[in-house]
């Protein structure tokens, strides 16, 4: 399989969060990047590990603090995976030297899932980054994902694209303009209270999660709704919610249920289906970036811009 972009790039892996338990996906991605002429740096982040951590805090958080050198010039960093271990760093990581060095000499961060608090705190300063696939999970997958490797090439490179996708049941006509933002759910639950929450008006808010139970994502939803910040959007979409086991005791109760539920609390345009997160499948999102969301029937589509891409 190969991976496809117009010139080869320079890679610069971080590992913020947990170890790279999966060491033979994640030499498979690099020798997969290195085989289509691209460099990959800093690959020592993988044989990192303290207890279930990429690493000591210190060392994890001067994966980040690297990238605030003017020596550091890859054109893509990308996150080795996801895990836990970010939050514990939020204290200490400096977003706004961060944020003033992507203002002059711009970097296509890109990663999600655990790493969605580091994307959220450099928004919060007004930086833009990719919620897009990783290292070992997406590059390092036993059957590489074309999908995938085209959307993540096409958001690095083109000021202005669109997404489309079916959504899983009928949604009313929508046709809204904001900033996109957002990511994993429970990460982004994780700061309201903190100093590190971005705060968006008039967004439109992307979210995914895995292994999370309709209910508790209900229950994060509603805790956005009661926080005020869910008032303050213009739309949800929702992408891949993957790993949630029903029972007999759900009844029927299910994601349809939540995202009815919501709609109904908060009078938003909840738009459900695209493939966006933790799914072999995922487009990748620039969050910061000014979207226009329409809604044709069963047809979604979401153009983005105004965001950063490589020369």
């Amino acid at each position: 399989m190969k991976i496809m972009s117009i010139t080869p790039r320079s890679f610069h892996l971080i590992a913020p969060s947990g170890y790279c338990h999966n060491q033979q996906a994640a030499q498979l991605a690099v020798e997969r990047l290195r085989a289509q002429g691209h460099q990959v740096g800093n690959a020592k982040a993988l044989l990192r590990r303290e207890q279930r951590f990429a690493g000591s805090d210190a060392e994890r958080l001067a994966d980040l603090h690297q990238l605030i050198q003017p020596d550091c010039q890859p054109d893509i960093v990308l996150a080795v995976r996801g895990g836990y271990g970010a939050t514990r760093l939020l204290p200490h990581f400096d977003a706004t030297a961060l944020a003033a060095r992507l203002a002059t000499h711009p970097l296509a961060i890109c990663g999600h899932s655990d790493f969605t608090v580091i994307q959220l705190a450099l928004l919060q300063q007004g930086a833009i980054t990719f919620s897009g696939p990783m290292l070992a999970g997406n590059f390092g997958a036993e059957a590489l994902s074309d999908f995938t490797v085209d959307h993540f090439w096409r958001a690095l490179t083109s000021p202005k694209f669109t997404v489309e996708w079916q959504t899983e049941r009928h949604e009313q006509q929508v046709d809204v303009s904001g900033r996109i933002w957002g990511g994993n759910l429970a990460m982004l639950v994780s700061l309201i209270g903190t100093p590190w929450m971005p705060q968006i008006d008039d967004g439109i808010l992307v979210i995914e999660d895995v292994n999370e139970h309709p209910f508790r994502v209900e229950r994060m939803l509603l805790q956005l709704a009661q926080s005020g910040l869910l008032a303050r959007q213009k739309a949800i979409v929702t992408g891949s919610f993957t790993g949630a086991k029903l029972t007999d005791y759900d009844n029927g109760y299910d994601f349809d249920s939540v995202w009815t539920l919501i709609r109904q609390v908060t009078g938003l345009s909840l738009v459900t289906g695209l493939e966006f997160g933790h799914h072999w499948n995922t487009v990748t999102l620039p969050l910061g970036a000014q979207g226009h969301l329409q809604v044709n029937g069963t047809t979604s589509k979401l153009t983005l811009s105004g965001h950063p891409t490589l020369p």
